[in-house]
């Protein structure tokens, strides 16, 4: 056994393949098919792809089937706090033993192949479920779909949650190009739902050119919204008087409503009954989407948004919930994103913000952030900081009762915001 420890492990991985992104599935199914039955014995498959909503579509799935009494093995990327948070067997994160198992396995069927830590999370992910097999697998997409390593498996049932402009260097410029590398998670003869908005052609074009038959929120199912409820209308069937799905945020109708025509579409396999719905809508959550924590009088809103389109689901939100007092702002981002339109989003809502560095290859310094915000018209109200750490506690300083703090613009900032004795207590 190479390492008993599941850090070591992945400190190990950082390593072996130069390259952090690496698409293509060549590596991954040439260990894969050593490993990993192709249809994962006998679940019932669901992969979700999209730019943003991923992992609430994979909450909402996980949450109504385990009301409906299925067990569930999900895979999601990346984790917020623990590692162990991306593979899950009926919503609890995998002990490190059983990663630990997966690792050895795959590094020894992988002779020199140079996997990279993702391609090794995913092939752990698989044979994990290759071996508790629970009734139904959900497969998060890392990034694209056609060449991320997840599509070496053909699911059941694919899903497209939105399609926005991010990644552009490994998935093309325009939403054209971006949909198309989504939608090679399609399967000939295999159902599809898209649960965003304005879809482009190029999705519906690869489901004729694959014969996958896809269902589109708007023209196959719909949501309708009442004072206190919603309906959801399918092609075979509808739903009245449904409990808002406890995620903030109104793109949780869409989210919900293909969830929904997924069970529509699905129930010749995993029947689920109107009563797992309900009480799935209610009591699924998800950290650092949205999420709300209230302190001595202050709100704390944590959101993993780092693209325009999730900012623009965040502003939305901030705006239809009003505060009293100031609303601040911790913001770290990646390199690869677009700075300047988030903070052009969010310039209106924002009185005073708080820039942080985050420390890894991938992170902006708190200082180019800040270059950024100074070459935008409009004034911006600017602190800078060596770490996330350090901006939760100036900005911890500063607020008063009435006042919200937002953070956001990247896992790395809200975990590092969740980590911090700022907010630990109440998390």
């Amino acid at each position: 056994m190479k390492f008993t420890r599941l850090d070591d492990w992945l400190n190990w991985q950082e390593g072996l393949n130069p390259k952090t992104i690496d698409l293509g599935l060549e590596r991954v199914q040439q260990v894969g098919q050593k490993l990993i039955p192709a249809d994962l014995v006998s679940s019932t498959v669901i992969s979700i792809a999209g730019t943003n909503g991923k992992g609430s579509t994979v909450a909402l799935f996980e949450t109504i089937l385990g009301q409906a009494g299925y067990s569930t093995g999900s895979y999601t990327s990346p984790h917020l706090l623990c590692y162990n948070e991306r593979i899950r067997l009926d919503g609890i994160p995998v002990a490190d033993e059983k990663i630990v198992e997966a690792f050895q396995a795959i590094d020894e069927a992988r002779a020199d192949i140079p996997l990279t830590y993702f391609e090794y999370g995913t092939l752990a992910a698989l044979y994990i479920f290759s071996r508790d097999t629970p009734d139904v697998v959900l497969l998060e997409v890392g990034l694209g779909g056609r060449l991320d390593a997840v599509n070496i498996i053909d699911a059941d049932l694919a899903m497209i949650t939105s399609i926005a402009l991010d990644h552009q260097e490994w998935l093309g410029n325009d939403r054209e190009s971006i949909g198309r590398e989504k939608a090679g998670i399609f399967r000939s003869g295999k159902p599809a739902v898209f649960s965003g908005r304005d879809m482009p052609g190029s999705i519906a074009r690869e489901a004729e050119k694959r014969q996958t038959r896809l269902y589109v929120n708007g023209l196959d199912f719909r949501s309708e919204e009442e004072e206190g409820h919603w309906s959801w209308y399918g092609s075979a069937r509808s739903l009245r008087d449904l409990p808002y799905p406890a995620l903030p945020g109104q793109h949780q109708l869409d989210n919900a409503a293909a969830v929904l025509m997924a069970f529509e579409v699905l129930s010749h396999c995993i029947p689920v009954s109107q009563t797992a719905i309900r009480r799935g809508l209610e009591s699924v959550s998800l950290p650092g989407r949205q999420q709300v924590l209230e302190m001595d009088g202050i709100q704390w809103v944590l959101d993993v948004a780092h693209n325009p389109h999730a900012v623009g689901a965040l502003r939305r939100w901030l705006r239809e919930s009003p505060v009293p007092g100031r609303t601040l702002a911790v913001l770290g981002m990646l390199r690869d994103k677009d700075v300047a339109a988030v903070l052009e989003l969010m310039q209106e809502q924002v009185q005073e913000w708080h820039l942080a560095t985050i420390g890894n290859d991938r992170g902006l310094t708190a200082e180019t952030l800040a270059r950024v915000a100074r070459e935008m018209p409009g004034a911006f109200s600017l602190k800078i900081h060596a770490t996330v750490e350090k901006a939760m506690r100036a900005v911890a300083r500063e607020v008063a009762a009435g006042d919200r703090v937002v953070v956001f613009g990247s896992f790395h900032t809200v975990a590092g915001a969740l980590k911090s004795p700022v907010i630990k207590q109440a998390w």
